[in-house]
C-alpha cells in the first residue's frame, strides 16, 4: 500500500515563494502518474499540476508560468515549486498517485488517483 506524506507548506505574504514536497513510502515505482491538488474552504478540489512516469507535466491555468511540478525519476519525493504566490492560491494542498502512467489528459482529474495524502496548508496573504 502506497504511503503519501506532504511538506512544505505555510504562511505567506503575497509575492511570496513555497515547495511542497511529497514522499511516498514503500518500493520505488516505475510507473506512476503524480499530482497536486488544492481545496479551499467552501470550494471544490482542484487539480493544479501533474506528472507522469514518462515526464509529462500538465497545469490549471490559473497557476501557468507560476508553479512548477517536478519529479526526478521514481526515486524521487514530488515537488511543488510555487512562485509569486497570490491570495487565490491559499488551500490545502494534497499529493496524489496511481501506480499507472496515465495520458497527460487525464492527469488533472482526481477520480484517477487512488492513493492521497493528508495535506499541507499553503496561507497566502495580501
Amino acid at each position: 500500500q502506497v504511503q503519501l506524506v506532504e511538506s512544505g507548506g505555510g504562511s505567506v505574504q503575497s509575492g511570496g515563494s513555497l515547495r511542497l514536497s511529497c514522499v511516498a513510502s514503500g518500493y520505488t515505482y516505475s510507473k506512476y502518474s503524480m499530482a497536486w491538488f488544492r481545496q479551499a474552504p467552501g470550494k471544490e478540489r482542484e487539480g493544479v499540476a501533474a506528472i507522469n512516469s514518462d515526464g509529462r507535466t500538465t497545469y490549471a491555468a490559473s497557476v501557468k508560468g507560476r508553479f512548477s511540478i517536478s519529479k526526478d525519476g521514481a526515486e524521487s519525493p514530488l515537488y511543488l515549486q510555487m512562485n509569486n504566490l497570490i491570495p487565490e492560491d491559499t488551500a490545502m494542498y494534497y499529493c496524489a498517485a496511481d501506480l499507472r502512467c496515465r495520458d497527460w489528459r487525464l492527469l488533472l482529474s482526481t477520480g484517477n488517483y487512488n492513493y492521497w495524502g493528508q495535506g499541507t496548508q499553503v496561507t497566502v496573504s495580501s
